[in-house]
């Protein structure tokens, strides 16, 4: 057994199987290195060694993730859950509350089988591409090894089988990794009970949390003017595949042509609008890379560094000075709007890994 401190979680190599096709139904196998939560490393936990954390048992902390771009699910929804026991609740609310110590435990006699929890998601959310599932009660070793845990789970996008998650008999974070998944209208993702470990008092069954990581951060709002390689401005909802759009070689210092392989299209929370000198305007989501006089930057650089190319990049501040289509212009303000909004980018071109967006350049989004 391999054991892993927290502070390891988002640079941890996973070694995992694949989904293949979308329209199969296959079984999937968490990959064989994870993060296992023991009592030792609880008990030793001090919050002045992680200041990102609020416990030892938080999830991201004030760390990014898929959720910084999508925000929740919809709905949670269950089958059954067990009644509260004192200040204990094992609603379905706890499978998803970005703490591994909160459980959901089924509600009907016997082992659980056939029981399920439901997801609803927005339309246009970030793509899933990573299904994250603790398994057991995994608060302390004897509530996990009292408790019954998930052998097998069954899962179904809008009601249709998916895949079959083979979880190991561990108190650990396993991750599967899936092809992108969303939707263009409201979807479901289901959680079904297949078969069970037996635990060593209880009947019960117990799942700890079941969440999600993936793609589609950063970009741009409806409306924003992409460079066209004819001079022309085509706005960024409408850009498809094969449109040539100009583009900023920093080696070079020249601008080239290069052609749309790839945009995205998802909806976003907490957009922020530069205003800059002369009143131009651009909203983006707070990851996108901007080509600033001092290299890229962004208002999250560490969400930004996800992304191909962006290994070093800087924090935006007001009174920085962008780099645009005819020299440079001085950032004067920032704003953050709360609301979800629906936003568009490139995220690959042929011949270039920049394009002018209201005038400003901007990087392309292609995961690394």
């Amino acid at each position: 057994m391999i054991f892993i401190m927290r502070k390891t979680f988002f640079t941890l190599a996973l070694l995992i199987v694949s989904f293949i096709g979308k329209a199969q139904f296959k079984e999937l196998y968490p990959e064989e290195e994870k993060i296992y939560l023991t009592d030792e490393a609880a008990k030793n936990w001090k919050a002045e060694d992680n200041e990102m954390y609020e416990s030892y048992w938080d999830i991201f902390g004030e760390g990014c993730s898929w959720y910084c771009g999508t925000g929740y699910p919809e709905k949670i929804e269950a089958s059954s859950h067990l009644k509260s026991q004192g200040n204990n609740n094992y609603e379905e609310k706890n499978l998803h509350d970005l703490f591994y110590n909160t459980p959901w435990v089924e509600g009907v006699p016997g082992y659980g089988v056939g029981e399920w929890v439901k997801y609803t998601f927005q339309a246009n959310c970030s793509r899933i591409t990573e299904i994250h599932v603790v398994n057991g009660y995994v608060k302390s070793q004897v509530a996990w090894k009292n408790n019954s845990r998930v052998k097998r789970l069954k899962v179904y996008v809008n009601d249709k089988p998916f895949a079959i998650l083979n979880l190991e008999d561990s108190r650990s974070d396993q991750t599967f990794k899936i092809e992108p998944l969303n939707d263009s209208v409201e979807w479901t993702m289901k959680f079904e009970i297949m078969e069970v470990y037996k635990g060593d008092k209880y009947d019960d069954t117990v799942l700890s949390e079941v969440y999600f990581d993936g793609i589609d951060v950063h970009c741009f709002a409806a409306g924003t003017k992409i460079l066209l390689a004819d001079n022309s401005l085509k706005n960024i909802e409408d850009i498809k595949e094969g449109d040539k759009v100009v583009s900023y070689n920093i080696i070079t210092g020249k601008k080239v042509t290069a052609t749309v392989e790839k945009t995205a299209a998802v909806s976003h929370k907490n957009l922020v609008t530069y205003v800059f000198e002369g009143g131009k305007k651009i909203t983006a989501t707070d990851d996108h890379p901007f080509l600033t006089e001092q290299g890229w930057a962004s208002s999250n650089p560490a969400k930004t560094a996800n992304y191909k190319n962006y290994e070093k990049v800087l924090q935006i501040k007001v009174g920085d000075i962008f780099a645009t289509v005819n020299g440079y212009t001085k950032l004067v303000s920032k704003s953050v709007s709360p609301e979800s909004k629906m936003t568009y980018t490139i995220v690959k071109l042929a011949g270039g890994d920049t394009f002018y967006a209201n005038d400003v350049i901007v990087g392309t989004e292609e995961q690394k």
